[in-house]
């Protein structure tokens, strides 16, 4: 793993799994499975923005979040692990890579949080949680529910994620929040997806029902994955995405999500993907995903 300059909010950086005692473990991957061979994630400059985007006032660990009642991350040890080597040339290496790490790091003891990356990335960690030994119930923040069995040619880019995932023999149930507008998925993707089981909270059920809605979709003492696709969240919040939706999640929807969730629930790790420094030049979509994270890690490893 090539160490990451800087960490994840300051917190030490870990060269080896091997007896850490970490709570977390963040680590990253810029590429995973690209739709054009050997052209490197619209994504790919993600994992540094959000691993700087914080200043002092918001990582010193002694400090009050009030956004979760408990210093800033909780009492969780956290540790960076670097990023995961990957080359845009090479898929099939860089999922072997991704799923590797993660299956290390839950063996460790740990919960893994990854930084992509695009939407391809959440595949190959996914696969990693079988080393878990226990079913996992994903719930995915996103705009689209990313269920197309192949896009030219493709089986496992960013529009086949949950696809991918439904294939999966450990995963034993998908909850997607925050649904909206148009994506790839036709008639077909969506049939398909609700066949299977998944269930499908678009963001106008959310607006007349509340966040609440979510957080009772997800069974009780489930082992929770968290996929967030930062379209998932309102332009506003985070603008740097590929296809902006309107109408999305808001912070305090998010905060309240994560919350709601952790509190019945066991959450066993996470990945924030399809970031796009470029188009956030203000820097406040990274901070504002930097901000995220930190409130799910204190939340999660409080329960």
């Amino acid at each position: 793993m090539k160490v990451a300059e800087p960490t994840f909010c300051g917190v030490p950086s870990v060269s080896e799994l091997a007896g850490t005692d970490a709570d977390v473990v963040v680590y990253s991957a810029a590429d995973c499975s690209p739709y054009q061979a050997g052209v490197s994630s619209h994504a790919a400059e993600a994992p540094g923005a959000i691993r700087g985007a914080l200043g002092w006032h918001s990582i010193t660990r002694t400090r009050w979040d009030f956004d979760v009642g408990m210093p800033i991350m909780g009492s969780a040890s956290v540790a960076d692990y670097g990023a995961v080597p990957t080359d845009p040339v090479a898929p099939e290496d860089n999922r072997a890579a991704i799923e590797a790490t993660t299956r290390d790091v839950i063996r460790a003891g740990a919960m893994p949080v990854v930084l992509g990356g695009d939407d391809s990335v959440p595949i190959p960690f996914l696969s990693g949680f079988a080393a878990l030994g226990e079913p996992v119930t994903i719930v995915q923040l996103d705009a689209h529910i990313d269920w197309r069995d192949e896009l030219e040619g493709n089986r496992f880019g960013y529009s086949s994620t949950m696809r991918r995932a439904s294939e999966m023999a450990h995963v034993g149930g998908i909850i997607q929040v925050g649904i909206r507008g148009p994506g790839s998925a036709g008639a077909d993707e969506v049939a398909f997806a609700q066949d299977w089981g998944a269930k499908i909270l678009p963001m106008a059920k959310l607006h007349a029902d509340g966040i609440g809605a979510a957080i009772d979709a997800v069974p009780h003492g489930a082992n929770v994955v968290f996929c967030v696709d930062v379209d998932g969240f309102d332009p506003q919040l985070v603008p740097g995405v590929l296809l902006p939706a309107y109408g999305g999640l808001t912070y305090r929807d998010t905060v309240a999500l994560f919350e709601g969730i952790c509190r019945k629930c066991n959450v066993v790790g996470a990945n924030f993907v399809e970031f796009v420094p470029g188009r956030d030049p203000t820097g406040e979509g990274a901070k504002a995903i930097a901000r995220l994270i930190c409130c799910l890690i204190a939340l999660a490893t409080q329960r």
